[in-house]
Parts: C-alpha cells; sequence; structure tokens
C-alpha cells in the first residue's frame, strides 16, 4: 500500500507555488486598488487553485503512462519525466486516475461556492476552464500537452486568468490592467518552467507523438525562445511600472533578473546535455517564486508606505 510519503511524490507539491504565487499577485493587487483582504475567499481560492493543480498532475501521469511516453523517457528528472510511481509499481494507474478526478471534483464545489459568494459568472468561468484545460492537458481525445497547445493553455490559467480571478473575488471587478501586467509575467514563467523540461523530454516525446513546442522546433532553436520569452516577462514589468499599470513599487520584481539571466546561460550553453540543464530547471522555478513574491511585495508595500 502507498504511503504518504509516495502520494506527496505523486502529487509533485513542490510545483504548487505556481498554482499559489497567481493568487497571491491578484490578491494584493487587490489590496492595493481597496486596502481590503477578504481571507476566506483568498484562503478558499487558494485550495481550489491547488485542487486543479494536483488533479491536472495526476492525470498527467495517467495518460503519459497509457500513451507509453513516460515509459519511454531515459532522461527523466527531479523536475521532468513525471511522478514515476505508476512505472515504479507504488501505485496504481486507476488510484492516480481515481485521486486526479476527486480532485477536480472537490475544486468544482469550491468554484461553485465561490462564484455564490462572488456574484456574477466571472469565477465559474475561470474555474471551468481550469478544469478542463487541466483534464485534457493529456486526456484522451483532446491531447493539449501532444498538440503544442498545453503548455500555452497552462500558462494562460496560472496566469491572467488565476490572478484577474483572484482579484475579482476580492473587488467584484475585472481589471485588465492587472491581468495583462501582472498576470502574463507570472504566466509566462509557468509556461517557461514547462517548456524547459520539454528538453530533457524530447527523444520520449517525439516518440510517442507528442508535439511539444521544443519537440517542433528542436532543441537548438528553441533555446532562443527561452530567451525572448523569459526576457519579455522584466519588460512587461519596466513597461507596466513606466506606464503607470504597475505602482513603482513593482520593479523590486527585477530583483529576480540575475536568477532568470544565470538560467538563460545554462540553457544556451547545455540545450543538448540535460544532466547539466538541471540547474537552468531550477532557476527557471527559482524566477517564478521570485518574481512572484517580489510582485506581491510590490503592490501591498504601495499601498503601505
Amino acid at each position: 500500500m502507498a504511503s504518504f510519503k509516495d502520494w506527496v511524490r505523486a502529487l509533485r507539491a513542490p510545483f504548487f507555488s505556481a498554482s499559489i504565487w497567481p493568487v497571491v499577485i491578484g490578491t494584493s493587487a487587490a489590496y492595493y486598488a481597496t486596502s481590503e483582504t477578504d481571507w476566506l475567499r483568498a484562503g478558499l481560492a487558494l485550495l481550489a487553485i491547488v485542487l486543479i493543480n494536483l488533479g491536472t498532475n495526476l492525470t498527467n501521469d495517467y495518460y503519459d503512462h497509457k500513451s507509453g511516453n513516460d515509459e519511454a523517457n531515459l532522461q527523466y528528472n527531479p523536475f521532468s519525466g513525471g511522478s514515476r510511481v505508476i512505472q515504479e509499481g507504488i501505485i496504481s494507474p486507476k488510484a492516480v486516475l481515481a485521486v486526479a478526478l476527486t480532485s477536480f471534483g472537490l475544486a468544482g464545489v469550491l468554484g461553485i461556492y465561490l462564484n455564490y459568494l462572488a456574484g456574477g459568472w466571472v469565477i465559474l468561468a475561470i474555474g471551468l476552464f481550469g478544469v478542463l484545460a487541466g483534464f485534457f492537458y493529456t486526456a484522451t481525445p483532446v491531447k493539449l500537452g501532444y498538440r503544442h497547445m498545453g503548455e500555452i493553455l497552462v500558462g494562460i490559467c496560472l496566469g491572467p486568468l488565476a490572478v484577474i480571478g483572484a482579484y475579482y473575488l476580492q473587488t467584484g471587478e475585472v481589471a485588465w490592467q492587472v491581468a495583462v501586467f501582472a498576470g502574463i509575467p507570472i504566466g509566462l514563467l509557468v509556461y517557461l518552467i514547462l517548456y524547459i523540461n520539454e528538453f530533457p523530454d524530447y527523444e520520449a516525446d517525439k516518440a510517442a507523438g507528442k508535439l511539444t513546442v521544443v519537440v517542433l522546433l528542436g532543441c537548438k532553436k528553441a533555446r532562443f525562445g527561452f530567451h525572448v520569452l523569459i526576457s519579455s516577462v522584466f519588460i512587461i514589468v519596466i513597461v507596466g511600472s513606466i506606464s503607470g499599470y504597475l505602482p513603482p513599487w513593482s520593479l523590486l520584481a527585477l530583483g529576480a533578473l540575475p536568477l532568470a539571466l544565470k538560467a538563460m546561460a545554462v540553457i544556451h550553453k547545455n540545450y543538448d546535455r540535460f544532466p547539466q540543464m538541471l540547474g537552468a530547471s531550477a532557476m527557471t522555478i527559482m524566477t517564478h517564486l521570485a518574481v512572484g513574491l517580489l510582485l506581491s511585495l510590490g503592490y501591498v508595500l504601495e499601498r503601505l508606505v
């Protein structure tokens, strides 16, 4: 029988930060706008989005097992290639799928309640889109991740949509400037976490017919896409601050730039040497954490100082 530690491994809990930070950013932006925070709504939103993330991770493991993708992946590492609990016989595929569907169901219940609290249909629409995108990331027959669309949709869900959903829960308003100048940067970084982990998965993805962006471009060309997108994160923050759509304190996010530059240097040199790329994966995750923290802090400080 699988232990609690085994399930933590299967859930890939350390990666929940990708879903937590957009909610924190949206809530912080709402505090900047109103000087108030409804902590119950914020807490339930965090729980709901983590449940969607959890369901997505497990569904991904199940359907990548069904397609043979994870079994064919000999370059797996702590950041990519799935949790391996199915491949090692620790947890059965049926149990993984059952917990995934339960997680999506619980997220749906929370979403309906949050939509009731907030009014309108914004929260319900965002939540439904997130659940469907998470499930069909690898689930048949849609298999978004196999059609070079999965990374983009995850970036949208854990970027602009999650940020604007958290903001709407607190204010009852949809603020496009928050979605664009705070949501897009954090969404791009989520996209890049997936993107960079497709490099070591290249051969397995190609063999399984999983047409990720890296498979389509090839590793050598794909590294330039990484450079452009991670640079865009900081350009958007600077433009937002200069134009007044972000508070001046949001420039604190530039403190994450050294991490991004390090990731760029590692991937540029080691795009085809996958063990050496682990540092770039770690730096990309740290850049996401740092930008999320510093953007949120920027909103709060602008209200307090």
